[in-house]
């Protein structure tokens, strides 16, 4: 066995390979078990009481943007109205609707005196952009403390809003929340829910570790003051999206954001039907990638990378190497793979999503390839006007 371990018998190109799967199994190793279990130790911490949240219960605002919504409005807004909270207002924005989103917003005003409603003007229509309709609906709020969701999420519990707010503390400008997509028995459902769970993954974990990015407008919540002091989103008006990457990127601290993922503190929406409309979607959420600051471009593409050398290396390994390089290079890939079975599977009991057990191994390189994918054929096309609805 120690002859075939003998180094002299390999090539120099040959040595390479092994220390580039080498290098790349280490830092993958490194970065699982340092930046990807911040959640696990975070809601740690939350068990045993360590995290201090505030006793007082603060006047809220909830924002929806609605556009062309009649139908989930209805079905969603009793659900939002009927949170255990004691002072909070509901604004719903209505984006130049065409359907009858104006008559059903009129008919839960009537019910809810707490609810209100402001609209983007008709001859504003050619403004397609959500952060427009956001601006409205900030102005039109009573309160300091703003909770956004979207017309087609329902809250998880009625203490959804009381989960998110506890977190404003004095130095706490931002909570970033979990917006999670039903589940339903399908490959297309299973593909989104996983690619929902690994990017909650990625933004909850940089943000625990300082290096906030992201947050999802699901489920996100920040001050008025901030957003007003900060010129709100005029740095990257001309960007169709950004309002909850972008904007929350420019203006995060490693002080002032906290995160909430506890049982009952997520919103939960219909997920795409089609694989285009997913695609869709995607290119949508990616086309800010590119305007990202080059720290975090730098954080979330070197995991990447890392990634993409340790399959090149390994594939390459077990073709040049012998049986005894074999089973090294395997024991590192079993290894990285219980790892992340590990920590994926107690992220997802966390944020209460479905297990994935042998399909993770399919998934770390899958969806990486759909967004190179729909990135590419996007930039293929020169680009996109994208529509938020």
């Amino acid at each position: 066995m120690i002859q075939h371990l003998n180094i002299e018998q390999f090539e120099v190109w040959q040595l390479a390979v092994f220390g580039i799967f080498a290098v790349a199994f280490i830092v993958q190793l490194v970065w699982w078990l340092t930046y990807f279990t911040g959640i696990i130790r975070y809601n740690r911490k939350v068990r045993k009481g360590k995290v201090r949240y505030n006793d007082t219960k603060p006047s809220v605002s909830v924002i929806i943007c609605a556009r062309d919504e009649e139908e989930n409005l209805t079905h969603n807004i009793p659900l939002i109205m009927s949170q255990d909270y004691p002072d909070y207002e509901v604004i719903v924005v209505n984006d130049a609707s065409t359907d009858a989103t104006d008559e059903v917003i009129g008919q839960f005003m009537t019910q809810y005196p707490n609810m209100r409603t402001t609209y983007v003007p008709e001859n504003a229509k050619f403004i397609d952009s959500k952060k427009f309709a956001l601006t409205l609906g900030i102005k039109a709020a009573k309160n300091d403390i703003l909770v956004f969701t979207d017309a087609d999420c329902v809250p998880e519990s009625n203490n959804w809003l009381d989960n998110i707010v506890r977190n404003f503390d004095e130095g706490t400008q931002i909570v970033l929340g979990y917006g999670a997509y039903k589940h339903k028995k399908s490959f297309l459902n299973w593909l989104q829910v996983f690619d929902t769970l690994f990017i909650g993954l990625q933004y909850f974990n940089y943000s625990l570790a300082g290096k906030t990015y992201m947050g999802v407008g699901r489920n996100l919540a920040y001050r008025k003051s901030m957003f007003l002091n900060s010129k709100g989103f005029s740095k990257h008006l001309d960007i169709q999206s950004g309002d909850d990457d972008l904007f929350i990127m420019e203006v995060s601290t490693q002080t002032n954001t906290k995160v909430e993922f506890q049982n009952g503190s997520k919103t939960i929406s219909e997920p795409k039907p089609t694989l285009h409309q997913w695609f869709r979607q995607k290119e949508r959420h990616l086309s800010t990638g590119s305007y990202y600051k080059t720290s975090t471009k730098m954080l979330i593409g070197s995991e990447l990378a890392f990634r993409v050398f340790f399959y090149a290396s390994l594939i390459a390994s077990l073709i040049i190497g012998n049986f005894i390089t074999a089973y090294i290079v395997a024991g590192c890939f079993v290894l990285r793979y219980i790892t992340q079975y590990l920590i994926i599977n107690r992220t997802a009991t966390i944020l209460g999503e479905r297990h994935y057990y042998v399909g993770i191994l399919f998934l770390d390189i899958v969806i990486p390839l759909i967004n190179f994918f729909v990135n590419t054929h996007s930039k293929l096309r020169g680009g996109t006007v994208y529509k938020w609805k």
